[in-house]
């Protein structure tokens, strides 16, 4: 059952804040949720939006400004938490890369991790089962994006799901985690030393995979140029050269002076609604 803890009107529409038990997670999870003006009447399309290191549910829908975006073309929009919180893990507190506010959106198999921090199925499953359920979402119409950890979520989450999600972007992912220092630290806590078990998390790797998602429309990726995580954790070169190996329409786009936050993706955010809306709407 849903907990609506905020509601505000909005665009037309009213932005809510839920919390809910989760049995994927084993603990409270709290996510928003924009309603277009739309879903007054109608089940409505819905973009699923995963948020980078130390953010939160309400990190993007108070700082990128999608609202207005979403109202126009009728889409609903829905951040999740980016980790489980209250675990009450050893050391999940003392690093902002690694435990919480960094889930990776990895199901982890290594202890003690692996009772609480199942990001992966939380998102693909719980998340989307309950929203379906309790909204006026069209499951059959369904994207997905992200920012930085929230972009690879995007990417693993959409190219290991064919007919799940039928649009994808990102703002600025981390395109190749086996290959960076965040990546690298998350894998081996969450997972441990199975590289092949890191694999099915790495963008990079699952795009050549002969049962990854094609996404015909292409896929958009935005990076700025002047982005200091760019060269040693994001590799969107490494990405690019593997989505043309695989076939795969690309369309990353390197703006000059443009950093790694928020002023960034708000001034290309109307691109991605866009880029969502052909092919959801």
């Amino acid at each position: 059952m849903l907990e609506l803890i905020e509601e505000h009107a909005c665009h037309g529409g009213v932005q809510r804040l839920y919390r809910h038990a989760s049995t994927t997670i084993g603990l409270p999870m709290r996510f928003s949720v924009y309603l277009p003006p739309h879903a007054q009447h109608a089940r409505v399309p819905a973009l699923f939006y995963l948020a980078g290191l130390t953010s939160t549910e309400e990190t993007f829908p108070i700082k990128a400004g999608a609202q207005r975006f979403a109202a126009t073309h009728g889409i609903a929009l829905i951040s999740p938490d980016t980790s489980p919180r209250g675990a009450g893990i050893a050391g999940e507190t003392d690093a902002w890369d690694f435990g919480v506010g960094a889930g990776f959106y990895v199901d982890a198999t290594r202890e003690p991790w692996s009772k609480h921090y199942r990001m992966y199925s939380y998102v693909r499953d719980e998340l989307r089962e309950t929203v379906l359920a309790e909204l006026p979402i069209d499951g059959a119409r369904l994207g997905i994006f992200g920012h930085s950890m929230g972009g690879h979520g995007a990417l693993v989450l959409a190219l290991r799901n064919p007919g799940l999600y039928r649009s994808v972007s990102a703002f600025a992912p981390i395109a190749a985690p086996m290959r960076c220092p965040w990546g690298q630290k998350a894998f081996g806590g969450y997972l441990g030393e199975d590289r092949e078990a890191w694999r099915q998390y790495d963008a990079s790797e699952l795009v050549a995979r002969a049962d990854a998602a094609r996404f015909d429309e292409g896929i958009l990726i935005d990076q700025g140029l002047a982005d200091r995580f760019r060269v040693e954790q994001l590799h969107p070169d490494v990405f690019e050269a593997a989505c043309l190996a695989a076939g795969q329409p690309l369309m990353l786009r390197r703006h000059e002076a443009y950093d790694h936050g928020y002023y960034f993706i708000e001034t290309f955010i109307e691109d991605h609604l866009a880029h969502h809306a052909r092919v959801l709407t």
